[in-house]
């Protein structure tokens, strides 16, 4: 009895294994591509794989011409502090009360303004340009506020005074100028520090 149980079930495990690899052989037979499919996607392969290569090539030509063309953008902001020393040197040694007797002052005075006109030169020919601001309209893209002086001859939004020299390295900012600007006179506040003002006896 057990030997005809035994049998009934390896028949029925037989078919129904008989059956399943009959199935995936037709499933396969149905999911497998047509040699004109397989070329499709072999070409859309090629395709991106082009694209992806002409975008790099694009990519690595913008990048060789910006190193050619701003490769000395940060060298050319590091010769500013020498500028920036220098100026401040001849400013400090003009202003030095204990120098002003000093017969060769003033012909130490002039090589420093020498070795200025020197540096600027340099810098121009290297396309580094002082940025122009004085009684030019405020640019928040070259110009940095520092602060806003009352003035009531002058539109507001106007630099009055330059801080710091501001420098374009070609078409990019090198360093914004550090200004002045004008500002609204407050018509208001002021009539009110008058009435506020003690009298004059």
């Amino acid at each position: 009895m057990e030997n005809e149980n035994d049998n009934i079930i390896d028949k029925n495990q037989t078919s129904a294994d008989n059956t399943e690899s009959q199935t995936i052989t037709k499933s396969e037979e149905i999911t497998e591509d047509t040699p004109e499919e397989k070329l499709k996607i072999a070409q859309e392969k090629v395709l991106r794989a082009l694209a992806e290569t002409e975008n790099q090539r694009r990519r690595f030509e913008k990048e060789t011409k910006e190193a050619f063309e701003y490769g000395g953008f940060n060298l050319a902001r590091e010769t500013l502090t020498v500028l920036d020393n220098l100026q401040r040197a001849y400013q400090s040694i003009k202003n030095d009360e204990s120098l002003k007797d000093n017969k060769d002052l003033n012909k130490f005075l002039e090589n420093i303004e020498i070795i200025e006109k020197d540096l600027i030169t340099i810098f121009e020919k290297n396309n580094i340009k002082k940025i122009i601001c004085l009684n030019e309209k405020f640019d928040p893209n070259n110009h940095q506020a520092m602060l806003e002086i009352e003035d009531k001859d002058a539109d507001p939004g106007t630099v009055l005074q330059e801080i710091q020299s501001g420098y374009l390295y070609k078409d990019r900012l090198l360093r914004p100028s550090f200004v002045a600007i004008a500002k609204k006179v407050d018509v208001k506040n002021n009539e009110k520090q008058e009435k506020n003002k003690p009298n004059d006896l």
